[in-house]
């Protein structure tokens, strides 16, 4: 039997259906697992024994399972479509998937069989049509000669199926190719772009101490986390024991922040003494990393529109032993009432607005976020954007200040964009550097940093 058809992935599948607008994937599925962990083994009605608890293993298969699933949702809908209006008699499909796409609702999901789903996961992801439970899909022979048709005719190379394989709307095509227009990617690099899209990228660690990144990495390996280090000295985890259980991360020698955030925190190049401003702060991995190039010297406020954020902030911030961290909530609405201090000398060194956004960056990690984004959705967040941003810039110092301006979206319209309206808005300021960073260059999100420098009095 395949991970596809395990009785414990098909129950966490309609769960999921009956619940999945009202928790993010990976919160939701933390908390599944630790019910399921804590299952006994039972017999069944047909004398069976269910299989008890999960192990590590266990848990990390149902985990990637869940996220393929998520991740195809709309690929297996397009393949159930295409193989009953022309798999029985093996038709060459015509669709014009942009249309169909708009027509296309994840209320489709609970009508689709749950085998059926599965069978088509697991199709995508393995190519392996394996032995399936004829009992549940008694037609499942035909449905693997009817994708191995499709593939062999490379049809989802074609355009708006190339979407659907890559689990990506059609109509986002637009918005991709324009993405890759503005980067300037080649054919190649747009490629792995979107083949990066179908993959999780590892757990990315930041070290926060003066040990050498080898022997952090072969303690976090001694104490069952998958650790490994890349050529640059970053060390991340593919797996085994939780980075977060582990007593370098209870310590506060390693945190957890993906490599593109770890970049955008780098592109705030403060110096011991400066003072900095975090503007939309959430749970404070940029903070943190700023505060560990600040010695504990200068000013460091961290604010958020979230209070419960920023007092995971502060138990985070405790922990590294920053101590020149000052967190309060600001929603943004209003400029900033300066500290005295920041007043004395006219505002922020460095201003970081890492703003909210639709975080199509995250999809590789957040798979559930992708069926969330819209244009209404980005609209709004661009209009969100802008006012923050109105707002920020009266902080930042005329003498030598910067704004660094950053998203998690690769959205031309919520980066390259935004920094043309707040130039021609904001003429004080002039655009130091701005590029796109993570995939495709990097197994890791996709973020955008631009700098912003103030031009003086």
């Amino acid at each position: 039997m395949t991970i596809y058809e395990d009785s414990r992935l098909i129950r966490l599948w309609r769960n999921w259906l009956s619940t999945q607008a009202q928790m993010p994937l990976d919160k939701w599925l933390a908390q599944q697992l630790r019910e399921l962990a804590t299952v006994k083994s039972h017999s069944t009605r047909k004398g069976a024994v269910a299989p008890a608890g999960l192990n590590l293993a266990d848990q990390a298969s149902l985990s990637a399972a869940m996220r393929d699933g998520v991740r195809f949702q709309q690929f297996a809908c397009a393949m159930e479509f295409l193989y009953q209006e022309f798999g029985r008699n093996q038709r060459e499909p015509a669709v014009d998937w942009q249309a169909w796409d708009k027509r296309w609702q994840a209320l489709e999901l609970h009508d689709l069989s749950t085998p059926a789903f599965w069978y088509w996961i697991q199709l995508r992801v393995t190519g392996d049509p394996a032995k399936s439970n004829r009992a549940q899909l008694p037609d499942a022979a035909g449905r693997s000669i009817f994708f191995s048709t499709l593939t062999q005719r490379n049809y989802f190379a074609r355009d708006g199926a190339q979407c659907l394989w890559m689990g990506l709307r059609p109509n986002w095509q637009p918005l991709l190719e324009e993405r890759q227009k503005r980067s300037d990617w080649s054919h190649e690099q747009f490629q792995l772009f979107l083949q990066m899209q179908t993959t999780t990228p590892p757990l990315w660690l930041r070290i926060n101490s003066d040990k050498s990144a080898d022997d952090i990495c072969q303690q976090l390996v001694a104490q069952g986390v998958d650790a490994h280090m890349d050529p640059t000295g970053k060390i991340y985890a593919t797996g085994g024991k939780g980075v977060a259980t582990t007593d370098h991360y209870k310590n506060g020698v390693v945190e957890i922040q993906d490599l593109a955030s770890q970049l955008i925190a780098a592109a705030v190049a403060v110096e011991p003494g400066q003072k900095v401003w975090d503007a939309c702060a959430g749970a404070g991995g940029k903070t943190l990393a700023i505060a560990a190039r600040m010695n504990n010297k200068g000013a460091l406020v961290a604010t958020d529109l979230h209070d419960y954020k920023l007092e995971e902030l502060k138990r985070r911030v405790k922990r590294a032993g920053a101590f020149n961290v000052r967190s309060f909530s600001w929603a943004g609405e209003e400029p900033l009432r300066l500290p005295k201090e920041i007043a004395q000398q006219q505002g922020f060194d460095w201003v970081l607005v890492d703003a909210p956004c639709t975080s199509s960056g995250t999809w590789r990690r957040n798979p559930d976020a992708r069926w969330r984004f819209d244009e209404q959705d980005s609209q709004e967040l661009v209009a969100l954007q802008r006012k923050i941003l109105r707002n920020v810039a009266a902080a930042v110092r005329p003498q030598h200040g910067k704004l660094v301006y950053a998203t998690c979206s690769w959205q031309i319209s919520e980066n390259e964009a935004q920094v043309e309206w707040f130039l021609r808005e904001h003429p004080q300021f002039h655009l130091q550097s701005q590029r796109i960073m993570g995939a495709p260059d990097l197994d890791s999100d996709v973020m955008f940093v631009a700098v912003l420098a103030h031009r003086g009095n």
